[in-house]
């Protein structure tokens, strides 16, 4: 084969194999959902970190509340009394991990039917994470 005839069916490949690539990718990421640090309820922002009772007085009752159950999370502490027994990683001289049961909990906002619905967990009373749902509807 002809080296420019080679060269041309090279270009031609990088030229329409890199959008295909990219129109494919841009389509994966709009199909996943969406996780968001945080949302706004009127003018205030919910964000990770608040305590149920903040985004309660902030967003008022949410429109479904549920138990989904416990996790095991693991804290950082540090711990000046040497050793300790149990289930422990030390990380450095006084500083110690320790699993713990914390309860996760699900509440979903039903913010309108021009706005989407937000899916917030919590964590032992914290905000882990904020999804972003559906549409919303008119109750």
């Amino acid at each position: 084969m002809h080296p420019i005839i080679v060269l041309a069916t090279l270009r031609y490949d990088m030229i329409f194999s890199i959008p295909r690539f990219l129109l494919a990718a841009t389509v994966l990421v709009l199909l996943l959902p969406e996780t968001a640090a945080a949302f706004r309820c009127g003018n205030k922002l919910v964000k990770q970190g608040m305590h149920e009772t903040e985004v309660i007085a902030i967003c008022g009752e949410p429109t479904s509340i549920r138990r989904l159950g416990y996790a095991i999370r693991s804290v950082d502490i540090r711990d000046r009394r040497g050793n300790r027994s149990g289930l422990t990683v030390i990380h450095a001289p006084g500083y110690y991990t320790y699993p713990v049961e914390v309860m996760v909990t699900e509440y979903v906002y039903n913010l309108g039917p021009r706005k989407f619905m937000r899916r917030v967990l919590f964590e032992d009373g914290l905000v882990a994470t904020v999804e972003t749902l559906g549409r919303g509807y008119r109750e």
